[in-house]
């Protein structure tokens, strides 16, 4: 069996600004990490931040794919400079057009590959279960802007 997580999200905004959301540094902190430093193109490395009381936690990040405004992917979850398929988890967000909006296909995978521990899994589902329903009323705010 194959460990991913997997969250289809409809979004009453159009592909570009679904796209920004998930890709651009200043949208991405309204929904997901406190602190992003990243260049959003293929091959750049950077990093995100979660503030918690008990210390930051620091997380490279690693570009895959950005092809707007269909999709966006990265690495990351991983340790040491390079991400590469055997140590990290591949976010991939495909940004589909829907019914006047937008339907935004997420996918965390690697569990398998990268050896990821089960807790792992866990937390992530959590924490994506908790920062993926932010995405629609932002993009929604953002679409509404003049």
């Amino acid at each position: 069996m194959t460990r991913s997580i997997e969250r289809e999200i409809r979004v009453q905004a159009s592909p570009e600004v679904v796209y920004e959301v998930i890709s651009s540094p200043e949208h991405l902190r309204e929904w997901w990490p406190e602190e992003v430093d990243l260049d959003p193109v293929p091959g750049a490395s950077g990093r995100i931040t979660f503030r918690r009381p008990e210390g930051d936690k620091v997380e490279p990040v690693t570009v895959v794919e950005a092809d707007p405004p269909r999709r966006f992917s990265f690495r990351w979850g991983y340790t040491g400079d390079t991400a590469t398929p055997e140590n990290s988890l591949l976010v991939t967000f495909d940004v589909i057009p829907a019914d006047g909006g937008t339907l935004l296909r997420f996918a965390e995978t690697g569990y398998d590959a990268a050896s990821k521990p089960d807790e792992m899994l866990a937390d992530h589902t959590t924490g994506w279960d908790y920062f993926l329903p932010r995405i629609p009323p932002y993009a929604g705010k953002l679409a509404q802007r003049p």
